[in-house]
């Protein structure tokens, strides 16, 4: 054979060597988590690795780094491969797999090194205001990512319930307008990638976890987001999604295991009565459809019964917290999952940062099916059941909001009594303190709309909310008189936010920029959570309240330092409150200061009170 020959032949060899080298490396399109953290409490990771048949290889790691499990599916394309990182520093681990004792292909996969004391991470509680925003109707700051080639749907403002274009960039901008209201949280509705055909704005759906949605920005911008928020001692709450994603998720397409999601014969929807699940005589044929039953037919239901899909789940979390730098958790449709499988969830990421707040959607509507669900409860014990979840949205005091200042002539059961009956109910609660308080959010009526934009409303909702225990949530735009009537559809609820694109009329972000209504909704707002903001006595004192006489309504505040009085008339007529009655808390105090005019009031006899007010006094 001579040289040229020779030649050739190295030449072919080399070229199909390049060839397999190219096509080995194309099998793996995906790994999940991306990287993942030294020092977690926790050493043990799941890594998925998915590619066209890569479960037919032999799995090492480099770095001396010990693998505890491999688990294939049904599915060859699918790998899930567990290592032990304990001891193991930051660094960067080689994956081998082999064929035929050959190695085929490999994969870096990076361990990177936590924030300095990122397990005792601080979390939102009752001392904040949590301000919660649709990033798609709330600011759009670049304007050149409102559609993305790879997505479905376009960028269309012209359509109300169409892709608007708010974005990461659109909130960071607004920051010091969200700080100067007062709020000191920020929950957003979902941000990673939802690849919906229509609607998609809502984020619920998801294609990706692990992917911010281009159309609101990268990852880098959402980590950029965190980090400027954190510069202005502010926290960032992330809206989770654990019993569902949505039908265009990359595994639709290709599932892990016929497992991975709840499925019957036959298409089947939840029935949405979560009371069954800790009802003693539900049948399981209703536990299963609430419990395995899709959402929507465009949202299926994932199945955390399943170790694999639990595992992915927990590490999903968990690594957005690490990645992004989180403050705390939302999580959506929260007690339509597995109740055992949620509970190890909760506490696989609160064992990993003790601290971490995580709220739950409890949509029911009584104080014991919310209370079951908070941790440590003493209702779930019955049945031998902790959730584990820190705390759950108060929906039965939502449900009294809306409706107790339009009731002016009371009876048994109407009127200022609602509230008062609410909070009689609190001793069923583990931690009152921990329970969120709003009075809307995207999917329910404004509570513009509900009082017809009455202020005098407004401002006592506002005020009841900036008072009572828990933490208190605002809906964004209320605080400028946004409204909106969910009987016209979600887009009515989920209107832009004037001044957050180019060409608006007028823009509610400046104080030059709001109308006069405006400016009184926001002023108030501002003035009464500002107030609040620097106040530990309502963050986590004691309350008295006073059974309501002729629809006044009157509570304490109070602690070893300072009392706070909080009186309402929801009369359309001024009220006269005798406040001899109330010595068991004024004691020996004289008077007390409005905190939003600064007038003091008389307390050694009366109070006079114009028509549907609430004063807060400072008792002095």
């Amino acid at each position: 054979m001579n040289n040229l020959k020779i030649n050739h032949y190295i030449y072919k060899l080399l070229l199909l060597v390049l060839l397999f080298s190219a096509s080995a490396k194309a099998q793996i399109q995906k790994v999940e988590p991306p990287f993942w953290y030294a020092g977690m409490k926790n050493p043990e990771l799941q890594i998925m690795f998915y590619g066209k048949n890569i479960s037919q290889y032999e799995t090492s790691v480099s770095n001396n780094v010990v693998i505890k499990n491999v688990e294939k599916t049904e599915n060859p394309n699918y790998l899930f491969v567990t290592i032990d990182t304990k001891d193991i520093k930051a660094s960067e681990l080689t994956f081998s797999f082999k064929l035929k004792n050959k190695v085929a292909l490999t994969q870096k996969y990076a361990l990177k090194e936590r924030r300095a004391n990122s397990a005792e991470r601080k979390s939102y509680d009752s001392s904040d205001l949590i301000y919660l925003i649709m990033p798609d109707r709330f600011a759009n700051g670049n304007s050149k990512n409102d559609s993305d080639a790879a997505l479905t749907e376009k960028g269309n403002r012209q359509d109300p319930s169409g892709r608007h274009g708010g974005d990461i960039e659109g909130i960071i901008k607004n920051l010091d307008y969200i700080s100067s209201l007062g709020a000191t949280t920020i929950w957003n509705t979902p941000l990673c990638e939802d690849n919906d055909k229509q609607h998609s704005y809502h984020g619920y759906a998801q294609s990706d976890v692990y992917k911010i949605d281009p159309r609101y920005g990268t990852n880098e911008d959402y980590v950029r987001l965190s980090s400027e928020m954190h510069k202005k001692d502010m926290k960032l709450v992330m809206d989770y999604v654990t019993n569902h994603w949505g039908i265009t998720h990359w595994m639709m397409k290709d599932m892990p295991t016929k497992t991975w999601f709840n499925q019957f014969e036959s298409f089947t929807q939840t029935h949405h009565r979560r009371e069954v699940i800790p009802d003693t005589h539900a049948s399981k044929l209703d536990q299963e459809i609430c419990i395995d039953g899709w959402f929507v037919p465009s949202m299926p239901d994932l199945n955390l019964r399943n170790p694999l899909v639990a595992k992915y789940l927990t590490q999903n979390a968990i690594w957005w917290i690490e990645y992004a730098n989180l403050d705390g958790f939302r999580v959506d449709t929260y007690n339509y999952s597995d109740p055992a499988a949620m509970a190890n969830w909760a506490k696989s990421i609160t064992n990993e940062y003790p601290n971490f707040n995580i709220v739950g959607e409890i949509w029911m509507h009584n104080q014991a099916s919310l209370a079951y669900w908070q941790k440590d409860s003493k209702i779930g014990a019955i049945e031998n059941y902790n959730s584990n979840l820190p705390s759950v949205m108060d929906f039965t005091l939502q449900d009294q909001i809306g409706s107790v200042f339009n009731e002016d002539e009371p009876n048994w059961d109407s009127g200022l009594i609602k509230f008062y009956n609410n909070f009689a109910m609190d001793y069923l609660y583990p931690n009152t303190n921990n329970l969120l308080v709003f009075a809307e959010n995207h999917d329910t009526n404004r509570i513009n709309e509900v009082y017809k934009y009455d202020l005098a409303k407004y401002k006592m909702v506002m005020t009841l909310m900036a008072t009572v225990r828990g933490i208190p949530q605002i809906y964004y735009g209320s605080e400028i008189g946004m409204g909106g009537d969910k009987g016209k559809g979600d887009a009515d609820i989920r209107q832009d936010f004037p001044g957050g694109w180019a060409g608006d009329k007028n823009n509610a972000f400046t104080k030059e920029g709001r109308t006069a209504q405006q400016a009184s909704f926001f002023d108030f707002s501002s003035k009464l959570f500002n107030w609040r903001k620097s106040n530990d006595v309502i963050h986590t004192g004691k309350m008295t309240h006073y059974i309501p006489e002729n629809n006044t309504y009157v509570y304490f505040r109070y602690n070893d330092a300072k009392t706070v009085m909080v009186v309402f008339n929801n009369n359309a007529k001024p009220q006269t409150v005798k406040t001899n009655r109330f010595k068991e808390n004024i004691k020996n105090f004289k008077s007390g200061k409005d905190v939003i005019t600064g007038k003091a009031f008389d307390l050694t006899s009366e109070i006079t009170l114009e028509p549907k007010s609430a004063l807060v006094l400072e008792l002095e």
